[in-house]
């Protein structure tokens, strides 16, 4: 049995798998290693994980996250599953490399994620070729959850929403500017707070201030992020995420504006990562890093 994670900043599904069947499926909190150190991710996942676990000993764990985009900060991850899985191999990735993976399986593209974060890659169909930096939630983060609640916020402590808006968000959330910013700045990870707030969005996305809000997210995402990958008219754009899935009307609609050609829009890469791992488990009859 091998045990597959992938990881975004607010949740974490792990699928346990054979070359034939899905034996079980566990969702956990998320894990990111720019805000987390190696205790606090053992701690989590000993509470969480292990306990919910029939088997306790895969023979390898395949852990795709977010925030996993350096040694160091991989390592943070492989260093607290090893403690809980001592006899298994530990493989961290990026979840990039899920991204692609599940959307793209062999085939070129462009890979997205879009859901409390945000971030891209040019997929050659077997490995990322390029990757426009994501600056995360202070400095980037553009067409994610969390940049979609900071445009929120920021319109309506400014006093720019119109007023039935901002009554309607003061209703729902009863919060001052002073607790909103002990929160945000008080939270451990910053970006999955903020990006709470993008479920107000949702609920009034048909506002026509809301609206613009959405479109203006997606534009900034477009212009900062896809249109700088080679050939970005001719091959698929394909989008992960949840904010990708729920907002996908007015994500295709301001993809036009830049020619772009929509592939798949999925909320979670589970399954095309448990078709991608099944299908090299069969090939190879192993376990081995891929």
């Amino acid at each position: 049995m091998v045990l597959i994670a992938d990881s975004g900043s607010t949740k974490t599904d792990w699928n346990a798998l054979t070359q034939t069947e899905v034996l079980q499926q566990v969702q956990t909190v998320g894990f990111n290693p720019m805000y987390q150190e190696t205790e606090d991710i053992f701690e989590e996942l000993n509470k969480s994980l292990l306990p919910n676990l029939t088997d306790k000993n895969p023979t390898a764990i395949y852990f795709y996250g977010a925030g996993c985009s350096s040694p160091e900060r991989s390592k943070r991850v492989s260093d607290a599953l090893q403690r809980l899985f001592p006899e298994s191999e530990i493989y961290v990735y990026h979840d990039l490399l899920s991204a692609a993976r599940a959307l793209c399986g062999h085939q070129p593209g462009i890979a997205c994620i879009l859901g409390t974060g945000s971030n891209t890659c040019l997929y050659d169909g077997t490995k990322i070729i390029d990757n426009v930096p994501s600056l995360g939630f202070l400095l980037g983060d553009e067409g994610s959850g969390a940049y979609l609640g900071k445009l929120l916020m920021r319109a309506y402590f400014y006093r720019e929403l119109p007023e039935e808006l901002a009554q309607s968000l003061k209703n729902t959330y009863n919060i001052t500017k002073d607790e909103f910013l002990d929160q945000l700045y008080g939270a451990e990870v910053p970006s999955r707070y903020i990006a709470t707030f993008a479920k107000f969005v949702h609920d009034k996305r048909k506002h026509p201030v809301i609206k613009e809000l959405i479109y203006v997210n997606f534009e900034n995402f477009f212009e900062r992020h896809v249109v700088k990958y080679k050939d970005h008219t001719s091959l698929p754009v394909n989008f992960i995420g949840s904010i990708a899935f729920h907002f996908a009307d007015t994500l295709k609609f301001t993809a036009k504006k830049y020619g772009l050609h929509i592939g798949q829009i999925i909320q979670s890469p589970s399954e095309g990562l448990i078709k991608y791992h099944q299908e090299l488990l069969a090939k190879s009859g192993t376990t081995n890093k891929v």
